[in-house]
């Protein structure tokens, strides 16, 4: 981006985060959409659970799937490595 900040209002889980950053609003929206996605699915599937707890369960879950493809993406750096 060019440096702007963009503020943008999103709602996650039933609370609204007023959010600023350094890219694009398209993007805020994305990754807040996928969060309370992740977050109604715990949810659903574990009533019981406080808000807080379904946010930590969500955010452990994403960081899973980060390193999962972290992995993924190493392991294809080296076999393209290799094959030069």
């Amino acid at each position: 981006m060019d440096g702007k900040k963009t503020k943008i209002t999103v709602e996650i889980f039933g609370e609204t985060y007023a959010l600023k950053g350094d890219i694009e609003p398209e993007r805020i929206l994305r990754v807040a959409a996928i969060l309370d996605e992740r977050m109604k699915k715990i949810a659903k599937a574990n009533s019981r659970l406080s808000p807080s707890k379904v946010a930590v369960l969500a955010a452990l879950n994403i960081a899973d799937e980060y390193l999962r493809l972290e992995q993924d993406y190493q392991q294809l750096l080296k076999m393209l490595k290799d094959e030069k």
